[in-house]
Parts: structure tokens; C-alpha cells; sequence
């Protein structure tokens, strides 16, 4: 039995959990190996079997002490055997209390991984081809979703960091958009079903170690995942702002190769019936590593992104795009989608654009 195991399913850590900086579980096993040697060392002196946890270990031991020859004593009234035997077995409960925790934890994660949604059906070819890299090393994912930088206050209103109007104003970084919530929501449904860990972190907070030792998967665009900037991105749908009227300033992806009956510029419809979003395939800053960025203008186009990505039969549109052999092995590319919004919500997704980049670029 290990200290992770303990920590997060009988004590509720979440899979994060760093023995490091929380010794709950060796304090509390501290406390309960003292309150057996107490048993022991006192009321339970006589019992032939003997419970301990070994230091270092967490899981119980047992043995047999020899008899022992005990002089002839007056008989005791029943009542105190009762009471010891009744304090053993308080003990012992404790023990078995934690062991049946554990098992009952572990049994009703395999019931629900046997009948659960994430495993009711096997799951689709296509999304284990496409997120199945993402879920094969020994390291979860970092899931890096976006969190812009506001000014102002909640209750009277936001807005989005300025540099020339606001220095030396407060920044608010704790806010996110519903289809980032979404989002997570969406990939952690996928990787349930993969049986791999994803690890969660807001774009502020992402390291250059974590940038360059992990998988990453970038949720919403370098205006909210300000990450994003700092690292190689897209090469062909760039997110820019409009540098010309009419609706100069606002957010857009533009297309710095267009093809044939591709379009340079891709802006959100007003009032927002249709968004635009990429998907993007790239090397990571480390080659074993690998990106991906699921990125709309609007954090409705973000959702949309994510959940192209997560449905088998979208997938299924983009491999027959990309060819046989990419469902061997995905080659780098970048997509771009047209989502279709009703009443705040993305219904229907389009595969717009589709360039690969040749191996190694």
C-alpha cells in the first residue's frame, strides 16, 4: 500500500497530491502505529496476535507471540474483559476502517471505469489515434487554459488590461470564459476514457521547465492565453488585430498563406452568430514533446475547437483530409474552423482550411 494511494482515496487528495508538502498520511499512521503499541504495551499485553505497521510501510503486519504462563490470579468479573475486548476491536476498527476505504475506493473505481460513460462502449479509433500520443508517456498532459489580464472590479465591471491606459492599475488574472469551463470539462472526459491523467494549469502560471518537459494543450487564444506569446505558435492562422477599418482593432485570425478560395482575414460576426477557430498540431520546444492549440476568436470558438477534437466523427472528417497515413502517425498541421453559435452556445463546426506543414518544419 502506498502513501499516494492513501492520500487520495481514503483522505480525498486530489491527483496532485506531493507527500513533499502534505504529511497527512504519515502523521496519521504515525498516530495510529502509537495507538497500537499503546494497545499493546497495556491492555492487549496478554493477546497472542499482534497488529503493528512497520515504520516506513503502510500496510499491516501480523504474528504470534508464545504463550505465556500467568500466575494463578482471582477470577475477574466479565465486565473488563468485555471493555478489552471492546478496545481491541476499537482499534482494530480503525485499521480496518482504513483498509476497507482503500478497497471499497479502489473497487468502485473499477465499477465505474467497467459501466461508467467514459467506458459504457470501447472507445472510438479516431480519438484514440489523435489523443492516444498525448496519453502514452508517463507524464499527464498539461491542459493550459487561458486567463486574461483585467483591470477594474467585478461588481462594476471589467475590461481587458490596457498598457497604455492602465499601468500601475490592480490586475484581475483569476477569470476565465465558459468555453474554456467547457473545454477542460470535454478533455477530461476524453482522457477518462483513456485511462491517463491530465493536469490542469491557467496559461499565467506555465513555466518554461513545463513548456519544455511536457505535452501541452493550449485552450483559447494568445489574447486570453497570454502563454501562448512567449512560445512558438501557429505559423499559417495567426490571431491579430484588425489594423484597418472598418472594425479596426478587433480581434481576427488571419491567414498568412492563403490557398485558393481562402479568405485572409476571418473575423466573428456581430452580433456573434458564427466564431473562428484553429486547431494546431506543432513540435513542441522540446521535439519529443507535442502541442496542441485549440484556440477561437471568442471563448465560444474555443469550444468549438475543443469539441471537434473530441468527437470521433469529426476526427474522422480530419484524418480522411489528412490523409491514410495519418492515422499511423498525425503530421504537423494547423486547421481552421467556421463554429456556428445559437443563443451563446456552439452547435455546428465547419473544417474551413486544412495545412499541413512538411516534416520538420
Amino acid at each position: 500500500m502506498k502513501e499516494y494511494q492513501i492520500a487520495t482515496e481514503v483522505f480525498g487528495r486530489p491527483a496532485d497530491f506531493d507527500p513533499r508538502l502534505d504529511s497527512t498520511v504519515r502523521v496519521q499512521t504515525g498516530r495510529l502505529r502509537s495507538k497500537l503499541a499503546e494497545y499493546y504495551g497495556g491492555e492487549g499485553a496478554a493477546d497472542r496476535m499482534v497488529i503493528e505497521i512497520p515504520k516506513g510501510a503502510y500496510s499491516l503486519t501480523y504474528h504470534m507471540r508464545p504463550p505465556v504462563e500467568a500466575a494463578p490470579v482471582r477470577e475477574a468479573p466479565p465486565e473488563p474483559e468485555v471493555r478489552s475486548h471492546r478496545r481491541v476491536w476499537f482499534y482494530l476498527s480503525i485499521v480496518a476502517g482504513a483498509l476497507v476505504l482503500v478497497a471499497a475506493s479502489a473497487a468502485v473505481t473499477r465499477y465505474l471505469t467497467a459501466v461508467g460513460p467514459a467506458a459504457a462502449e470501447p472507445m472510438p479509433p479516431a480519438l484514440k489515434t489523435f489523443w492516444g500520443p498525448f496519453a502514452s508517456g508517463l507524464d499527464a498532459p498539461l491542459v493550459v487554459y487561458s486567463n486574461a489580464e483585467f483591470v477594474g472590479r467585478p461588481e462594476t465591471g471589467l475590461r481587458y488590461y490596457n498598457p497604455a491606459l492602465d499601468s500601475g492599475k490592480p490586475i484581475m488574472d483569476h477569470y476565465t470564459g465558459v468555453g474554456e469551463v467547457m473545454a477542460v470539462h470535454e478533455i477530461d472526459r476524453v482522457f477518462a476514457g483513456l485511462q491517463h491523467a491530465v493536469r490542469i494549469k491557467r496559461g499565467r502560471l506555465l513555466t518554461w521547465d513545463d513548456a519544455k518537459n511536457s505535452d501541452l494543450i493550449f485552450i483559447g487564444s494568445p489574447s486570453e492565453n497570454l502563454s501562448l506569446r512567449e512560445l512558438p505558435g501557429t505559423q499559417d492562422f495567426v490571431f491579430r488585430r484588425k489594423p484597418t477599418a472598418p472594425r479596426a482593432g478587433d480581434l481576427m485570425i488571419a491567414n498568412l498563406h492563403p490557398g485558393p478560395s481562402e479568405q485572409a482575414e476571418y473575423l466573428t460576426s456581430e452580433p456573434i452568430a458564427e466564431d473562428y477557430a484553429v486547431v494546431a498540431l506543432i513540435a513542441g520546444l522540446n521535439p519529443v514533446h507535442r502541442v496542441l492549440i485549440l484556440a477561437g476568436i471568442t471563448t465560444l470558438g474555443t469550444q468549438g475547437a475543443v469539441e471537434f477534437v473530441c468527437r470521433a466523427g469529426r476526427l474522422d472528417e480530419l484524418f480522411s483530409k489528412l490523409g491514410p497515413a495519418s492515422r499511423r502517425q498525425i503530421p504537423q498541421f494547423e486547421a481552421l474552423l467556421r463554429v456556428k453559435v445559437s443563443g451563446g452556445v456552439p452547435v455546428q463546426s465547419e473544417l474551413l482550411s486544412l495545412h499541413v506543414h512538411p516534416k520538420g518544419s
